[in-house]
């Protein structure tokens, strides 16, 4: 069995595709936003496109795409395959 590696969302590339291992807030109000559009612990998510400009990041998740600010992204740890 390999290593899994961790990293934020926000600095996985277009492509990439990881499972949710944690999200890192403190702000209640912001983590039930994010609950409220999918992203939970254990969700598998997918880097679908990148702004020009970097920001904001467009991911799939549950069938569906996402579009958020990176720095909303920093906050959400993934799992990765190696």
């Amino acid at each position: 069995m390999r290593d899994k590696a961790l990293m934020s969302l926000a600095d996985l590339k277009r492509g990439q595709s990881g499972k949710v291992v944690r999200i890192n807030t403190g702000n209640p109000a912001f983590r039930k936003r994010l609950f409220d559009m999918g992203l939970t612990e254990g969700v598998h998510v997918k880097m679908k496109r990148v702004a020009p400009l970097g920001d904001p990041l467009n991911i799939t998740i549950r069938g569906y795409e996402l579009c958020l600010r990176k720095e909303d992204l920093m906050h959400i740890e993934v799992e990765i395959g190696l």
